[in-house]
């Protein structure tokens, strides 16, 4: 009876530890089955960051190549403009040298360069500020006789040739020099365009860096826990492993002593008929049988 509750108290405990060792199994597969996904999103936002760094590179490169070409056009600008301010120093000296005698006679008058300058701070003023319609009157004003005595006083001063020639090729050298301003504005508005578009690579790529760092984390948290679990179904699975074990030598124990038992019953059957046999009892066949299975000669 004893052994009989023992075997049932066993089993029910190999039982218990083969179920705590599927669940077990059970978590730890969907784990692993996580860990994957996550480490495809990692892998896939990594790709991404690449791709966003590769791209980012390529608009650094074509920034440096303009700002180099912004570095070519400044100089050649700088350049022009010195060859305009020489051309101008040179028009001013042929206007003094070349100007009617009335005009270099009369009262020291203000160089065409100030009156040129002024005009120029008149019309950034008009445009710039919000004036009355009187205001605006007199500026309008300003802004004419200015202009009328820059043309007056050119006028008076392109009489010769040779300053006519001078002032043409000023305005050559100006035109020039704006020309080459103007190519220094655009490659600077392009360079700063790829800069612009770098930094918004590179900003891009640094926040799918963060998220493949946390996928990565995620990753490595969930695989531990996936190896606890494993481990976990691998203890129960001993576990059940040492009860087959104990159950498996409980049994041939119970077996070895059950024919121990059935042996002594028959031995002891077959002396009480060797007995009768001695007594001169008469015996059936099967007690017969019995003595010659028991050893009896």
């Amino acid at each position: 009876m004893f052994m009989t509750e023992l075997l049932e108290d066993l089993d029910q405990k190999r039982m218990a530890n083969n179920n705590e060792a599927e669940k077990h199994k059970k978590l730890r597969d969907e784990l692993n089955e996580k860990t994957k996904e996550w480490v495809q999103k990692r892998d896939e936002l990594n790709a991404e960051v690449r791709k966003l760094v590769d791209d980012a590179a390529k608009h650094r490169e074509l920034r440096d190549q303009l700002n180099e070409k912004v570095r070519a056009a400044k100089a050649a600008r700088d350049e022009k403009n010195k060859i305009v301010r020489t051309i101008d120093e040179k028009v001013t000296e042929l206007k003094k040298t070349s100007a009617p005698k009335e005009v270099k006679d009369g009262p020291i008058q203000m160089p065409v360069s100030k009156l040129r300058k002024d005009l120029k701070q008149l019309e950034f003023f008009h445009q710039s500020q919000a004036l009355t319609k009187d205001k605006e009157k007199e500026i309008i004003e300003k802004i004419k006789a200015l202009n009328q005595e820059i043309k007056d006083r050119e006028k008076a001063s392109e009489q010769t040739a040779e300053v006519k020639n001078a002032i043409h090729e000023l305005r050559e050298a100006r035109d020039a020099a704006e020309a080459e301003h103007k190519k220094v504005s655009e490659l600077a508005e392009q360079a700063q365009t790829e800069h612009d578009v770098m930094i918004q690579l590179y900003e891009k790529a640094d926040a799918l860096r963060k998220e493949a760092d946390k996928a990565q984390e995620m990753f490595l948290e969930t695989k531990n826990q996936a190896d606890e679990e494993h481990h976990r179904h691998i203890d129960n699975i001993r576990q059940v492993h040492d009860y087959d074990k104990i159950l498996t030598g409980l049994k041939q124990k119970a077996k070895k002593a059950r024919k121990k038992k059935d042996d002594s019953t028959a031995q002891k059957e077959a002396d009480d008929i060797f007995e009768k046999f001695k007594k001169g009892e008469k015996l059936s066949t099967e007690d017969l049988m019995m003595l010659q299975k028991s050893g009896y000669q």
